[in-house]
């Protein structure tokens, strides 16, 4: 559904500011929206995306400026009369309910009753039409939430938004959890809702290489304020990193050097997963940075987990630095050298009430005490020492953690296994729901740490990633390691096909 340039924008914020407090967030920023097209919004962290966002959807209001929807002027709505005016939203963290079957989440809050009777046979109708509109048709809509897999919990979601009758509807980061394939086709979709349903679509990614396969026209938010709007192919890789950043970053991933590797840090011997027939075996060297490919599901998470003494395992050996570990204790873990940053910062990362200090020293609170007591002089000399190390940007070592850019926080818990001492880390998605600039400060940092000789296993599901920043490449598939591939031999399409093979078995 083309849209002539003469059309009105159905959705137009003029001059919007917004303040919390003292910190102005918003600052004199300008929005259009038109009918059947693919706008993305571009910036790091801080930059405003998530407070514009809010007021579209009428999470908080506006301190100033116009909100107007087919050029009326919508005042600040609440989020049900925003959602009446057609404004849907499709977060990073899905709004479903869990353990509540597929069809009475499509339609909480609208679900066909009569005297407070739920009508069964509508409900399903209703919500099969509703499914199969995102190309779901074979999903049975009285599965409970909790049984699908994640990527078809997103495409429930976006049934559940555009089944409200969403003529303009937000994607908020909507391809974090997703594989290579899930990805592209929600990008598809998006495509299809596009062009033959004529809906106004805001993407919000960090992923630039999404901006250029679906936007029609980027917007760029810089520290809060409008810095540009331009048709997509005006743009160059480059010339829009610059436009968030505001300044020139020469490389995202470090310049590659020869290396020469030390001894094993870590060792991985016949590692048997719970309930998988097929053993991990790997090895990490000081200064190596090792990378873990597949698609969702191949179990690279499951292996960082067991590795740290995090997940049971059926079989298998770890060593650290030659000192091998007893399954199911991440206590001695730590003690013999071993960190991980787990792929779920807000969950299982960082504490989010406690203060960048405390949440930096609390994996190994004997390095800051005295007779059980904790100083926190040498909490805050501890930080100190760290910080300069990997660029954190803070304003005080009391503020909480959880007021920190999600690059900042992923930077503290960085810290937290570099106050351990450790000699090996795990990371798992460390630049997951980080932008651009954080992103580059992140990979010099892995490669820093590698260079003082830690050995480091980075788990990703971008590829670029993996091939941007590691020496060598471990693919596993369901459970088990399918192959390895130097980074001189390892492609793109590489990985792909052994991320689709049979695992080595037991009997090999």
């Amino acid at each position: 559904m083309a849209v002539s340039p003469s059309s009105p924008a159905l959705v137009q914020l003029n001059h919007v500011t917004k303040s919390f407090g003292p910190v102005q967030v918003l600052k004199d920023v300008s929005l259009g929206m038109n009918r059947g097209e693919v706008l993305c919004l571009a910036g790091e962290n801080g930059a405003g995306k998530s407070t514009l966002i809010k007021i579209l959807t009428g999470a908080i209001p506006r301190d100033g400026g116009e909100y107007r929807i087919d050029g009326q002027d919508v005042g600040s709505p609440s989020p049900a009369q925003a959602r009446e005016l057609g404004v849907g939203v499709v977060y990073q963290e899905l709004s479903l309910l869990r353990e509540v079957s597929v069809e009475e989440n499509l339609l909480m809050g609208r679900l066909p009753a009569r005297g407070g009777v739920v009508n069964k046979r509508e409900l399903r109708a209703r919500a099969t039409k509703m499914l199969e509109r995102v190309g779901l048709s074979r999903v049975d809509p009285g599965m409970l939430v909790s049984d699908l897999p994640v990527a078809t919990r997103q495409m429930v979601e976006i049934a559940k938004v555009l089944g409200a009758d969403a003529r303009i509807v937000i994607f908020d980061e909507p391809t974090t959890s997703l594989s290579e394939e899930d990805a592209q086709h929600l990008l598809q979709l998006i495509n299809r809702l596009k062009k033959e349903e004529g809906v106004a679509v805001l993407y919000v990614t960090h992923r630039l290489e999404e901006i250029f396969e679906i936007g029609d026209r980027i917007t760029v938010l810089r520290d809060g304020q409008f810095i540009t709007t331009a048709p997509a192919d005006q743009f160059t890789h480059d010339s829009l990193i610059r436009s968030m950043v505001g300044r020139q970053i020469e490389s995202l991933y470090p310049e590659r050097q020869h290396k020469r590797f030390g001894k094993t840090v870590l060792s991985v011997q016949g590692l048997r997963l719970q309930g998988s027939p097929y053993p991990i075996n790997l090895e990490v060297h000081a200064g190596e940075i090792l990378g873990l490919g597949g698609l969702v599901g191949a179990g690279r998470t499951e292996t960082v987990r067991a590795i740290f003494g995090a997940d049971p395992i059926d079989a298998g050996k770890v060593f650290v630095d030659g000192t091998p570990l007893h399954g199911g204790s991440p206590q001695q873990a730590v003690k013999a050298g071993l960190g991980l940053l787990t792929e779920d910062r807000k969950e299982l990362g960082i504490l989010a009430d406690l203060s960048i200090r405390e949440n930096v020293t609390i994996a190994d609170l004997s390095e800051v005490s005295r007779l059980t007591v904790i100083s926190q002089r040498q909490e805050v000399s501890l930080v100190q020492q760290l910080v300069p190390r990997l660029r954190l940007k803070y304003h005080s070592t009391e503020q909480p953690i959880s007021s920190l850019s999600g690059g900042n926080q992923q930077k503290v818990l960085l810290s937290r296994w570099l106050a351990t001492k450790a000699k090996v880390l795990l990371l798992d998605e460390p630049t997951k729901g980080v932008d651009v600039g954080a992103k580059a400060d992140i990979y010099t940092i892995i490669g820093d740490l590698a260079a003082h000789g830690l050995g480091i296993v980075v788990v990703s599901s971008y590829l670029p990633e993996l091939l941007g920043i590691c020496d060598r490449v471990v693919v596993l598939h369901d459970f088990g390691v399918t192959g390895e591939l130097p980074i001189e031999d390892a492609t793109e399409e590489g990985v792909l096909r052994l991320a689709s093979s049979t695992p080595v078995s037991m009997n090999a």
